[in-house]
């Protein structure tokens, strides 16, 4: 979206859209959601969420979309290639990992990558690994949800856009909730990954005035 929208507008709507989702996601998962697992994690993500605004605010257009396609690229490739490295310290690792998060979700709405990256490094039951990544999730969303209002960053436009996208949104979830129960799961990982690392690759050629 940051090739045909300004990255001002794109990130506080794709925030709103998480929120959203998240809350669904949720109130399904919240029994296994450990908050005296995560507490730590969610601390530090809410610590970088208005540091990550106050980038977003300062930095022009073309710098946001190297910025946001670089993080892209760079997570995407991990994914894709099944980085792992296992962590002993769980708990002192929950602070960095929550903050870059948060610094991430703030910047560029993708809060997810260094904590998804982390639960698998740690083998976490599917079940768990979904509410507990959900509801970190959820806390990064009202954050900074309410660090661009403060910022002024949801603007008309941005309700504008937010609207009008919705059904395209919605569709898009339930498109996805299709597949992945008629798709293997390793093979729609991968695709998706593919199709991320492409968007991740415009978007720096974007912000280099190429495109």
């Amino acid at each position: 979206m940051i090739l045909f929208l300004p990255a001002k507008t794109v990130v506080p709507m794709i925030m709103i859209y998480s929120a959203l989702i998240n809350a669904t996601i949720l109130f399904e998962a919240r029994k296994w959601v450990d908050l005296k697992r995560i507490w730590i994690l969610i601390i530090a993500g809410i610590i970088g969420v208005p540091i990550g605004t106050y980038l977003l605010i300062v930095l022009n257009d073309n710098t946001l979309r190297m910025f946001i396609g670089s993080i892209i690229i760079l997570f995407a490739v991990a994914l894709l290639t099944s980085f792992r490295k296992k962590i002993k310290n769980e708990k002192l690792a929950f602070a960095p990992i929550g903050f870059v998060g948060g610094l991430l979700g703030g910047s560029t709405s993708m809060s997810g990558p260094p904590v998804i990256i982390f639960f698998t490094n740690q083998g976490l039951k599917k079940q768990v690994f979904r509410a507990n990544l959900v509801a970190y999730f959820m806390a990064m969303s009202l954050v900074a949800i309410s660090s661009f209002i403060v910022g002024g960053l949801i603007t008309t436009e941005v309700i504008k856009y937010t609207i009008l996208f919705l059904p395209a949104m919605i569709f898009g979830v339930a498109i996805g909730i299709k597949l992945v129960h008629s798709v293997e799961e390793k093979l729609f990982q991968n695709i998706i990954l593919i199709v991320v690392i492409i968007a991740g690759v415009l978007s720096v050629i974007s912000g280099l005035g190429i495109l």
